[in-house]
């Protein structure tokens, strides 16, 4: 019989516990949440010595026999014992960070029986969900070639004016299929091209480094950064214990995570939203010579984000937020268009650019000095019928090459080429991935494979086997001209087989300085408060003081301004700062963008110019951007008249994070509904004014949002009912709806008005 756990025994106790903290009456790890049984060091323990016992507060099954028969085993057996890492079998291993290549710089070998193991656990470890990227949003499209990648590469489908069908999936990493949309976290922009030689996938992200330089510690960052496996939380998110004690301890993932902190981290939009291959790739032209590349996707809207507290009132008003963003634009006829560009780099020996080593998935090459080159147009225009069949059940593999595209050394690229197959074993049901109808390659299909789980072709013959003469000897290989595949012949030296990384490899630091000294003050401001935020979640106060020391590697203001907001003092850098060069092109700011599929406001009440609201309506759309009427209540406004405008959103529905701009239709009195009991929202003390309270507060928002605002005839009255200065940068009270509209547009090219609140000075 389960025994009893009187709630109020339980309760009390933890009041006792915190009064006890307050009062200095007791430690500081009694207060509940302490990630693990003992606190934290701020050193990596070295010492060998057993795991450590569950917490108090917890308890695992009883053990009984597969029949139900009582033992006497105590509980912590089905947990792991010893001190040392083993494999599943028992073998202790000396090292969990790199795979086993010929060589510290040479290619990842197969017969690395650790590695395998360990990539192949972690890809069965969810089911049936994807284990990272397991929430996505996808779009059908077209890619149409300019033919200027032509001189470097022979791939069919990069031939001038060629258009390949596409299928395309953006996805956060952490999150599972519940999660919500707008959290911190790195976006998967993963495409597939149905070419005529077959799939070929660009598997990447939106971030163009990443936090580890070999597969092999794949499962170490995951596991880190997913929710606590003892109460399956947090969330979607990275503020918490378990992932900072693994980047502050495993300090090659400094880069990627300081872009997880800045403004890359919660795009706006999956519009909005770059994407990078992350490795390098080699690229082969018709007489077989070679060019290493980067490729980078560039969104045509410009790249632009959301503010933090944006995304956190989002997660709660419409978790569905990017989905949503994603299908409306398309269905509304505002494709979402990138081009695809590439960096190119002499194949030398030495695979190295500028001093830079390109096989470090954790570095990039900085677009001064090797400019991205257009080479095709993406346009989305098409949404899924079916979310199952086609969103997720999309399989994307970094081996679905076609002639041209070869791979490199890269170690982290390495692991991906058999984790990514592995991993649609389980997900999928079987190695027929390929077989289900979004998965199918666009060219013909011989490949003698046959039967498994569900096969859904129907073969003929006999011999599925090579060679053969039963069945006239077919299917027969290609040669080069007939569009067979052939890897690049590329020289491996001789090596010992080794578990290293090459020298360049343990540069950790130059990266994120360079990165960080490349933002403008307004973003830094953003990085700054993004891990205050998050390391304010952290229990472990060791797990802070680690991670201040590497910020202190990166920049001294920066570790200052974030101690500050921790209360602890700030530690001196160890090393000397490396002096870096910035590069502008990493920065989101300071450009001018178009507008199209941008969204715009418009309040109104049935006593506002309405023959001016329909005329604004027209001219948004008719500058491809999104018009959504606000109202009172639902319905139309001017039902009375020959041409009623329709109504989007009510006040009790809407809020400002949904909008890039508003546009106020003078000032729309309270609806029926405005009183705190029915809506909470109604309820902010602003009381004694004609303007209803809940456009107040979306007014409040925008504006502390940096979002353009503007209005005419007596618009001034709501926006100073709403606590907002009318000659604030981005605030326009206009003689005219026209006028209002026409620098509202102007505004929004440039996405945001920063300027309404200037950074720190110390920080320029």
């Amino acid at each position: 019989m389960e025994k009893s756990r009187p709630v109020k025994g339980t309760v009390d106790k933890i009041v006792d516990k915190v009064v006890d903290v307050v009062s200095d009456g007791g430690p500081s790890n009694e207060i509940p949440g302490r990630p693990g049984r003992e606190p934290a060091p701020l050193e990596e323990p070295t010492e060998p010595r057993a795991p450590l016992p569950p917490k108090p507060d917890q308890a695992g099954p009883e053990v009984f026999t597969a029949t139900g028969r009582p033992t006497d085993v105590p509980p912590t057996a089905w947990a792991q014992g010893g001190e040392y890492l083993t494999t599943a079998q028992g073998l202790r291993l000396t090292d969990t960070d790199h795979s086993l290549k010929a060589g510290p710089r040479g290619p990842v070998l197969l017969q690395d029986h650790h590695l395998r193991e360990k990539i192949m656990h972690f890809d069965h470890e969810r089911i049936p969900e994807r284990v990272v990227h397991a929430r996505g949003a996808a779009a059908h499209g077209v890619f149409r070639a300019y033919g200027t990648a032509t001189t470097v590469t022979r791939a069919a489908f990069l031939a001038k004016d060629v258009e390949t069908p596409v299928f395309v999936r953006f996805s956060p990493v952490l999150g599972s299929r519940g999660s919500a949309d707008t959290v911190r976290d790195t976006r998967g922009f993963a495409t597939k091209f149905y070419t005529g030689e077959g799939v070929f996938d660009l598997v990447g992200n939106n971030i163009p480094v990443f936090f580890i330089q070999d597969a092999i510690k794949f499962p170490d960052v995951i596991h880190a950064g997913k929710p606590h496996p003892d109460r399956e939380i947090p969330q979607a998110q990275s503020a918490h214990d378990t992932f900072w004690d693994f980047v502050s301890l495993h300090t090659e993932a400094t880069h990627h995570t300081l872009w997880n902190m800045s403004d890359r981290g919660i795009p706006r939009s999956y519009r909005t939203m770059e994407g990078f291959g992350v490795h390098t790739f080699r690229l082969v032209d018709a007489k077989g010579a070679t060019t290493l590349v980067k490729f980078h996707w560039k969104p045509k809207a410009g790249v632009h984000s959301l503010l933090w507290e944006e995304a956190q009132i989002i997660n709660g008003v419409d978790p569905d937020f990017h989905r949503r963003d994603l299908a409306d634009a398309i269905e509304a006829g505002a494709y979402p268009q990138w081009e695809l560009g590439i960096q190119t780099f002499p194949d030398t020996p030495e695979q190295t650019f500028q001093g830079i080593d390109l096989l470090d998935p954790t570095k990039i090459v900085p677009e001064e000095l090797a400019p991205v080159q257009p080479i095709g147009l993406l346009t989305l225009n098409a949404n899924p019928v079916n979310f199952f069949a086609e969103t997720e059940q999309v399989a994307f593999h970094p081996g679905h090459l076609v002639p041209g595209i070869d791979i490199t050394d890269d170690p982290l690229l390495a692991g991906r080429l058999f984790s990514y197959l592995d991993t649609q074993i389980t997900r999928l049901g079987g190695p027929n991935f390929a077989q289900i109808p979004i998965n199918r390659p666009h060219a013909p299909i011989n490949d003698m494979l046959r039967d498994g789980f569900h096969q859904d072709a129907v073969h003929s013959g006999v011999a599925p086997y090579k060679p053969n003469s039963l069945d006239g000897g077919c299917p027969f290989f290609a040669g080069q001209s007939e569009g067979g595949y052939r890897e690049t012949p590329v020289r491996v030296p001789a090596a010992e087989k080794v578990r290293e990384a090459p020298a360049s490899y343990a540069d950790h630091f130059s990266q994120p300085r360079l990165f960080w000294l490349s933002l403008t003050p307004v973003e830094r401001e953003h990085v700054i408060a993004a891990y205050t935020f998050e390391l304010g979640k952290v229990y472990e106060q060791a797990i802070k003081e680690r991670t201040l020391r590497t910020l202190a590697e990166i920049d001294s203001y920066l570790c200052e301004q974030v101690a500050q907001g921790l209360g602890l003092p700030a530690p001196k850098p160890v090393n000397s700062l490396p002096s870096v060069e910035p590069s502008p092109a990493l920065s989101q700011l300071g450009q001018t963008w178009p507008t199209t599929g941008r969204i715009i406001g418009i309040v109104a009440a049935e006593n506002s110019d309405l023959e001016t609201v329909r005329a604004l309506r027209q001219a948004i759309l008719d500058g491809g951007m999104v018009p959504l009427v606000i109202a009172p209540a639902g319905g139309v406004l001017g039902a009375d008249g020959g041409d009623p405008v329709t109504v989007q959103r009510t006040f009790a529905t809407a809020r400002s994070v949904e909008f890039d701009a508003l546009l106020l239709a003078g000032t729309p009195a309270p609806g029926k509904d405005a009183y705190g009991a029915r809506d909470a929202k109604a309820g902010n003390g602003v009381t004694g004014t004609p303007t209803d309270p809940r456009v107040l507060l979306m007014l409040a928002e925008a504006f502390r949002h940096a979002k353009p605002l503007g209005g005419w005839a007596d618009a001034e009255q709501a926006l100073t009912a709403a606590g907002i200065d009318t000659a604030a940068p981005g605030v326009l009270v206009a003689g005219s709806g026209d006028a209002a509209l026409e620098e509202i547009v102007r505004l929004l090219g440039r996405h945001r008005v920063w300027d309404r609140f200037p950074p720190a000075v110390g920080i320029a």
